[in-house]
């Protein structure tokens, strides 16, 4: 089972060179490196601590929702519908909120509820019906943002209290609050991917799903857990959104799906399937958020910043390549 990103090399190869210098992710993160040196050549604010944990309060939101997604991934599945869950859950904490009446508690945890139950929805249609994942995300994508934009009917909701705001605004020990809850996901999701056997289920599903289901793993229940976790973790990005924007709208999360795959691919996981890693998806999503500031701080804007990210990213996924073709002797 090909479970990480290691580049095989013949034996004497091996002795020379430390295993750890050999992974996409190493790769991945000297060109991070590289490129945080020469964006803070140019910005000398964009070095700073304070910058830097800003950009990890701004990075929360998706990078909540890249954790699932990595485990999706990795199955060989995807999910499109994030962004849209997001919305719908960011609506459905506002309106039961303000409409309904919940205590604010009560409302959040029923935002998270609604948010597992759109991923679950997913699951089991993909699961039971046999609807490939692309096609199935794809249409909730639509149903998901077009039932936000029903409820709402473009109205925002506003003036939830002050203790709210914490998890999105202030700071826990000098770190914003909500990358202390990014920190523990991804610590936990990085050892049930690496030590565990539901993570060693989602690769052999990856590697060959029929000779997963013929080992008798339980493949069908492993994906509908995926996908109802990436419902919740959506739900749970909707209310740190929520917290830090200070407000309620159903645009939110428009073209989250697109960031988080960026990352996650970027990470080194294969879109193919049985490859992939939590460490990985880390850098890919710190290499994206900190292009984006460098590149904002030192003049670059608007469409030009697009550009120049996606040159980026095209740049270290060939060089990437291009070293693992090379040690392989392809």
């Amino acid at each position: 089972m090909s479970a990480m990103s290691e580049i095989p090399l013949p034996q004497t190869v091996k002795r020379a060179v430390p295993w750890w210098l050999l992974r996409h992710e190493t790769m991945l993160a000297a060109i991070l490196i590289v490129a945080l040196i020469g964006l803070g050549a140019l910005n000398n604010r964009f070095l700073t601590i304070d910058n830097l944990l800003n950009q990890g309060r701004l990075t929360t939101e998706v990078g909540l929702i890249a954790l699932p997604m990595t485990f999706i991934i990795i199955t060989g599945g995807i999910d499109l519908s994030v962004g849209s869950i997001v919305g719908l859950c960011a609506i459905m904490l506002g309106y039961s909120w303000k409409s309904f009446g919940f205590p604010l508690p009560l409302a959040i945890c029923f935002s998270l509820l609604v948010g597992a139950a759109a991923g679950f929805l997913n699951g089991i249609v993909i699961t039971r019906v046999k609807v490939p994942p692309l096609i199935m995300t794809i249409a909730t994508l639509a149903l998901y943002r077009g039932l936000a934009e029903g409820i709402s009917q473009a109205r925002s909701v506003r003036g939830y209290p002050e203790w709210f705001y914490f998890i999105g605004q202030e700071n826990l020990f000098g770190v914003p609050a909500q990358l202390w809850l990014l920190l523990i996901a991804i610590v936990v999701s990085a050892i049930v991917l690496d030590r565990t056997t539901f993570g060693r289920t989602l690769y052999a599903m990856g590697n060959n799903e029929t000779a997963a289901r013929f080992s008798g793993l339980p493949v069908d229940r492993a994906k509908l857990i995926i996908y109802t976790l990436s419902g919740l973790m959506a739900g749970l990005s909707a209310c740190v959104l929520v917290s830090r924007v200070t407000t309620t709208r159903s645009d939110m999360g428009i073209g989250y799906e697109l960031d988080v795959i960026a990352a996650v691919v970027l990470g080194g996981t294969s879109i193919f399937g049985g490859v992939g890693t939590i460490w990985g998806t880390v850098v890919g999503l710190a290499m994206i958020q900190l292009l984006k500031n460098g590149l904002a701080l030192t003049g670059v804007k608007g469409d030009a910043t697009i550009v120049v990210i996606g040159a980026v990213l095209i740049l270290s996924t060939l060089v990437a390549s291009s070293l693992q073709r090379r040690r392989e002797g392809v």
